[in-house]
Parts: structure tokens; sequence; C-alpha cells
């Protein structure tokens, strides 16, 4: 079962990525850490790594239609791994609650953001 789930965990990834830009944070790690069983960190860092594939795919795709903005995207990319530094090793020091509840709370703040700009549209 781990295995189908795996498998529509890849793929709803890679539509939501495609189509709305999001994959690693908003649907890889909740559904690592909910269907497939990996503790929070573990799905934190296992969906660090596949949003790289996912992100260059995308990236390439999405520029071929120009909608890239290069300069932007690489002054934020070289700069956060500097941040990522950081996360990773508070991730590793914190408890795993607190990590899962500022997961949901962030998740609960862009989605409000979103439904108020939406409404504002």
């Amino acid at each position: 079962m781990n295995d189908v789930l795996a498998v529509l965990v890849c793929v709803a990834g890679g539509l939501a990525g495609g189509l709305i830009g999001v994959g690693g944070g908003v649907l890889f790690v909740p559904a690592l850490t909910v269907f497939i069983g990996l503790g929070q960190v573990e799905g934190e860092a296992t969906s660090l790594l596949m949003i790289v594939i996912v992100a260059l795919v995308g990236a390439a795709r999405q520029r071929g239609y120009g909608n890239v903005r290069l300069r932007e995207a690489l002054i934020i990319g070289a700069l956060s791994p500097l941040g990522v530094l950081a996360g990773v090793a508070a991730s590793n020091l914190l408890p795993e609650r607190i990590l899962q509840l500022a997961f949901a709370a962030l998740a609960l703040f862009m989605a409000a953001h979103l439904i108020r700009r939406a409404r504002t549209v």
C-alpha cells in the first residue's frame, strides 16, 4: 500500500507543482508524514530533495513560455541556502510536535492570505 501511496504522492506533487507552483512544502511534506509514515523532520528533509527535481523540470518548461524571472530567481536562489542551513539545524534541535504545529500554522496563514487575495481580484 505504501508504494501505491508513494506513486500517488509523486503524481499529485508533480501536477500541483506544474499547475500552481507548489509541491514540496504544501503537498509533499504532509503526504510523506500522513500517508507514507515518515516523521516530520524526515518528511521535510525528503521533500527538499524531491523539490529539486520538480523545480528543475517545472522551471525549464516555464522558461520556454517566458514566465521565469531569471534575475529574481538567481538572487533568491543564491541567498536561500543561508536560511536553509539555519532551518535544518533548528529542525534537528526542536521537538517534532513544535515543527508539526509550526507547519500547520504556516499552512493556515498562507491559506488565509490566498483567500483574501483571491477575493480582491
